[in-house]
């Protein structure tokens, strides 16, 4: 064989290997030297009811429409398949839907695997430049599925009476829509799944599925920004991060909801700042924390203090409606449940605010005494400085130099869910709704010093005293 037409059978073995990864691009998805980590959290999830909230170019497009395809294929690496699925992908318009999502899913899709292709404007033979109505897939279990496309302006009406096995929004729907594909999945126990950029503010996502309102078990969100996508050029982030404003940034980089007046915790990061649950030792346990309340929650959480100054969230009690003595007896269990320290008399200390000094009309004593006659030892005497607990709060969550100082166990839903809906008001206030965990928050934070805005260099001799120190406390 000549040199020429050995050159000439490379050309034509390599022109095929290009045509068989274009065909079948799903097969190397994630699989070589770049892995997107996020893209893999959300397709190995296991809930019903799963969202990416991410910027622009982050590749939550690609989740979509690789999970689209796996669930009509029947090839889904992670969840259990079956043939003839039936599942609708929602677009905000069908211009958006020909431009975004279809165009994804036709990447994805091997031509071979396509039985069928049903157009609304356009021809089938060219499906890229018209707008689809649905795709017939050929699925591995012999069956045929079908991927039907759907527009958000078709209205409410349009999405009645089908039975479905998923529904993938690409963008954020209407409530009305989201209400009426969730029930077109009631029948088979299907799954919802969406990815956007969260631009409208503070809608029925941000409650429904951010804050979790309703404590549904079954759903999930994680946030992609564009430092999770690999082949994204870091130059090219670090440029338009300083392009642009703020509130952009938040959104368009980091898939975060933003308002006009915005967050008071903007530093809070679920992924850094919520922690699971571990094993804490006794000598970090430090105090308790309450606000009191009757017909409003009644909010308590347990802190402890390792020897570094990071604080950490470690239980909970919440409830609301209950007398002083109910929420005594709860604090107490969850004290014995912990080994909690107490006096000799088996009493517990807890600081508490201030009010609850004051002696209702039709009582003799204070809420304050109606701890102390129940066991659990209440200082009044807290720092309820508004502002100066906030950017106390602040510099325990994102400090001037190294890593945060305040972690919440995963356990503590209420203080979480409190943190992320915490918002300013249209005055210099933040809403005084919502915020029972974050006042006893305040409270014990301003016990504890802030943070240093720079390295403390430490002589020997305070170092072997620290270490002394740490040694003689794990003997105590």
């Amino acid at each position: 064989m000549t040199e020429k037409e050995i050159i000439h059978r490379l050309k034509t073995v390599e022109k095929w290997q290009k045509l068989k990864r274009k065909n079948n691009k799903i097969a190397y998805y994630n699989t070589g030297e770049k892995v997107h980590k996020k893209q893999m959290e959300f397709h190995k999830c296991s809930k019903r009811n799963r969202w990416v909230f991410g910027g622009n170019r982050c590749g939550k497009t690609e989740c979509g429409a690789v999970e689209t395809v796996w669930r009509a294929r029947g090839i889904h690496p992670f969840r259990q398949n079956r043939d003839n699925v039936f599942g609708w992908v929602v677009s905000l318009s069908r211009d958006v839907q020909r431009d975004v999502a279809q165009r994804k899913i036709l990447e994805y899709l091997n031509p071979e695997w396509i039985e069928d292709i049903v157009m609304v404007t356009g021809k089938a033979t060219n499906p890229k430049g018209g707008v689809i109505d649905y795709i017939t897939v050929k699925n591995v279990f012999g069956g045929l599925s079908t991927i039907g496309f759907k527009s958000c302006e078709m209205g409410r009406d349009k999405f009645q009476g089908a039975s479905l096995d998923f529904v993938w929004f690409d963008e954020e729907p209407p409530e009305d829509i989201y209400l009426e594909c969730s029930m077109r999945l009631m029948d088979k126990r299907g799954d919802m799944y969406g990815t956007m950029t969260p631009l409208l503010g503070l809608t029925f996502v941000h409650r429904k599925i951010y804050l979790n309102e309703s404590g549904d078990d079954e759903v999930w969100y994680t946030f992609m920004e564009w430092a999770d996508n690999p082949y994204l050029d870091a130059q090219e982030i670090d440029h338009l991060s300083k392009v642009l404003s703020e509130e952009e940034l938040q959104a368009r980089r980091y898939g975060r909801f933003v308002t006009d007046k915005g967050m008071v915790y903007p530093e809070f990061d679920e992924r850094v700042h919520v922690i699971q649950p571990f094993d804490v030792p006794k000598e970090w346990y430090d105090n308790i924390s309450i606000d009191p309340g009757l017909h409003n929650p009644l909010s308590a959480h347990w802190y402890a203090t390792d020897y570094d100054g990071n604080v950490y969230v470690i239980a909970e009690h919440f409830e609301s409606g209950k007398p002083v003595s109910y929420h005594c007896d709860a604090i107490k269990r969850i004290c014995e449940r912990l080994g909690w320290k107490h006096d000799y008399t088996g009493r517990y200390t807890a600081l508490i605010d201030s009010a609850a000094t004051q002696r209702t009309l039709n009582s003799q004593k204070s809420v304050a005494d109606l701890f102390y006659d129940n066991g659990i030892l209440v200082n009044t005497k807290v720092n309820k400085d508004l502002f100066s607990g906030i950017n106390r709060i602040k510099t325990y969550l994102k400090p001037s130099i190294g890593p945060p100082k305040l972690y919440v166990f995963s356990s503590c839903v209420n203080m979480i869910r409190e943190i992320k809906s915490y918002m300013w008001s249209d005055g210099d206030n933040p809403k005084k709704t919502d915020d029972h965990s974050l006042d006893e928050l305040r409270y014990y934070i301003m016990t504890k010093p802030t943070p240093p805005e720079r390295e403390v260099v430490k002589s020997q001799i305070l170092s072997d005293k620290e270490r002394l120190i740490k040694r003689l406390r794990r003997r105590a």
